[in-house]
């Protein structure tokens, strides 16, 4: 190996990988003399937090592999000019947010190359069908959900209430935290007044959606901010394909379904939680929404008598799946039934691109355009909208894994 942990070096940032951490090389030269083990010529990556392209920075190693370090930043000793300070005093030790130290409009520009490029590696796709981001009108202060952990720290005698940090399983006591909603800094605050009994619990602070009923433990989008542009992008996909009909899956609270319905004859909401979907039917109850039914059942169960009662060339599939992506089995029925378009949402645009590679092959479906769009500011998560549109060539599933 190269280094050892606790190897001290001077880098030059090449690349900020997805997930966030800078990427430096380091080249090796060829040492095969007889009393010295044989190292080969080329680079040797490490990884590092904390920043941009271009900046030199003075690192310690912290981990080593066969082909790649891991290290932590010492020093920047030549800055980005888009370096600026970050707003809070616990980054860098909190795990919650990547790039505070990144001017906000560096971030987007960041994320859309991470984003162009994983597409480009994942499934082959042009980095021209990735939009830009759209930008968060609130990059402070937008998250309506977090989860704070209690942990005894021993050394100090005392209970740290917070998150944890992003090198260590450790909790990084918190009196704040700047990405959070007000209100939910406030319940922190009530939080640490009354503090849990011991360490090991987890403490879910939640601002709820107005007007929206919605379970304890059920999923709603945790930036309401940026929420309608969400709605209205997918609203625009719907409305660009010309179809008739809506199958929300794994629809939740029937939030999509139920801001759509205006724009389709029906829809149909399938989601596995039950009590998500009695959330959903008290919510178009509410709205007056009559065009729409919700399904409590496994989407892979539901799906083929969907498409058979609506023709699969005038309907409109909406995946919003959990961050893991979909089962094998809903994308093959996706490809058998083929319906006229597919419109995927996802904040793992890792799982996102293995999904619509596997969509779009052997030209089953087309992808039409990727819309990004930064629901998180400050941190390396974002939200996309795929829209996919029925291709030509007909399934051909042995190509693809499927039996």
């Amino acid at each position: 190996m190269p280094f050892k942990t606790g190897d001290q070096l001077t880098l030059t940032i090449q690349d900020i990988a997805f997930g966030g951490e800078g990427v430096g090389h380091v080249r090796l030269r060829s040492d095969t003399s007889a009393d010295a083990s044989a190292t080969q010529a080329g680079d040797f990556v490490v990884f590092v937090p904390f920043v941009l392209v271009g900046e030199v920075v003075e690192v310690e190693i912290t981990e080593v592999k066969k082909n790649f370090a891991r290290a932590k930043l010492l020093r920047v000793v030549q800055p980005s000019p888009e370096r600026v300070a970050p707003a809070c005093r616990y980054f860098a030790q909190c795990g919650g947010c990547q790039y505070q130290h990144i001017d906000y409009a560096a971030q987007l520009r960041l994320k859309h190359k991470q984003i162009a490029d994983l597409f480009q590696r994942i499934g082959g796709f042009e980095q021209a069908r990735i939009a830009p981001v759209i930008p968060c009108p609130r990059p402070y202060g937008y998250r309506n959900r977090i989860m704070i952990r209690s942990q005894w720290n021993k050394p100090e005698q005392k209970l740290n209430i917070g998150f944890v940090r992003g090198d260590c399983g450790l909790v990084e006591d918190i009196e704040e935290c700047k990405i959070a909603e007000p209100a939910l800094n406030e319940e922190i605050r009530r939080v640490r007044a009354h503090p849990p009994p011991k360490g090991g619990i987890k403490v879910v602070l939640r601002v709820s959606p107005e007007n929206w009923d919605v379970p304890p433990d059920s999923f709603f989008q945790n930036n309401f901010s940026l929420l309608p542009q969400l709605v209205e992008t997918v609203r625009g996909f719907l409305r660009d394909s010309g179809t008739r009909h809506l199958a929300d899956l794994y629809c939740g609270v029937g939030f999509f379904g139920i801001e759509l319905a205006d724009a389709v004859e029906s829809f149909v909401g399938v989601e596995y939680d039950q009590r998500a979907i009695q959330s959903a039917r008290r919510n178009a109850v509410a709205r007056k929404i009559s065009n729409g039914e919700f399904v409590a059942s496994a989407v892979e169960a539901v799906l083929p008598e969907l498409l058979k009662r609506f023709s699969p060339q005038a309907t409109t599939v909406l995946l919003d799946p959990p961050r893991k992506g979909c089962w094998p089995q809903t994308l093959k029925m996706l490809r058998e039934t083929t319906p006229a378009q597919v419109i995927y949402v996802s904040c793992h645009p890792a799982t996102m691109a293995r999904d619509l590679n596997i969509l779009c092959g052997n030209g089953v479906f087309e992808l039409a355009c990727v819309q990004p769009l930064d629901m998180f500011p400050q941190t390396q998560h974002v939200e996309c909208v795929a829209d996919l549109r029925a291709g030509r060539k007909p399934c051909q599933d042995a190509r693809h894994g499927f039996n």
